[in-house]
């Protein structure tokens, strides 16, 4: 049977690069943000979402994803209800994915809020990566052209690195990338992962 490992992190702590690199060695990656942008632009999440916070985050029938960021990571209750719209869609589609990979020891299920969703239960394994806050800010100011207090605002809304880290059994700091690859290799043998590519 496929083993889920969950790939966690704080924004900007660099989780989506580790993935990739996880996915250089053969394993399958789900990168559950990524999923979560495309099935928010189904009709039955739209119609969730429109029901939800109103017309106000449209422009034009099209969800403005920059408004409703605004709103929910600003009040943790409307962060809540669109986390109830959007994960129940996104671990159905997860479920669809991993089915389709059981010819793989194991695969990636990379998440911002694997704990806070509750999705951790359903890892058999989890990797948190961290990375010091100021360059974690600065990374996600040059990707995203958003200001520091948008970004601080989203990470308050987040598990902390402590206690990420305390329900791990892996963490990588995302520092140097000669490193990161060093704690990958590592990871791997302890998992006793074949690296293809090494």
């Amino acid at each position: 049977m496929t083993k889920v490992i969950g790939l966690t992190g704080g924004i900007g702590s660099g989780k989506t690069t580790i993935a990739k690199m996880f996915a250089d060695y053969g394993i399958p990656i789900y990168i559950a943000d990524d999923e979560a942008k495309k099935l928010m632009q189904s009709e039955v999440i739209v119609t969730a979402i429109r029901n939800a916070f109103g017309n106000a985050i449209f422009d034009e029938e099209k969800l403005n994803r920059g408004k409703l960021a605004a709103i929910v990571f600003k009040d943790a209750e409307k962060l809540e209800i669109l986390n109830k719209i959007v994960h129940p869609e996104v671990k159905k589609h997860f479920e669809n994915w991993l089915a389709e990979k059981q010819d793989f020891d194991y695969v990636i299920y990379e998440a911002a809020i694997l704990f806070e969703s509750g999705r951790y239960k359903d890892c058999d394994l989890i990797i948190t990566v961290i990375a010091p806050l100021a360059l974690r800010i600065e990374r996600v100011k040059l990707r995203d052209q958003t200001t520091e207090e948008e970004i601080t605002n989203r990470i308050k809304m987040q598990w902390n690195d402590l206690q990420r880290s305390e329900k791990s059994n892996f963490i990588i700091n995302n520092v140097d990338l000669r490193e990161v690859k060093q704690e990958i290799v590592k990871i791997l043998k302890i998992l006793n992962i074949k690296q293809n590519d090494s």
